[in-house]
């Protein structure tokens, strides 16, 4: 996998710490997860939390009603 094992993996996680300090990386954390939900959504099509696909939804359920 790339020559990257645990070793250089603890070097990177330390470096890290070293950097952003520890009160930071859960904030890191929750923001590179963010973008890959994002990520995800905007590669599959799909965007349920923004208001145009809402009114978009809206919009097809009075259709059908």
């Amino acid at each position: 996998m790339f020559g990257i094992g645990m070793p250089e993996l603890i070097i990177i996680l330390v470096i890290i710490l070293i950097i952003f300090g520890a009160g930071k990386l859960p904030e890191i954390g929750s923001g590179i997860g963010k973008g890959i939900k994002n990520f995800k959504k905007a590669t599959s099509g799909k965007l349920e939390d923004s208001p145009e696909s809402k009114d978009q939804e809206a919009l097809e359920e009075e259709k059908t009603d």
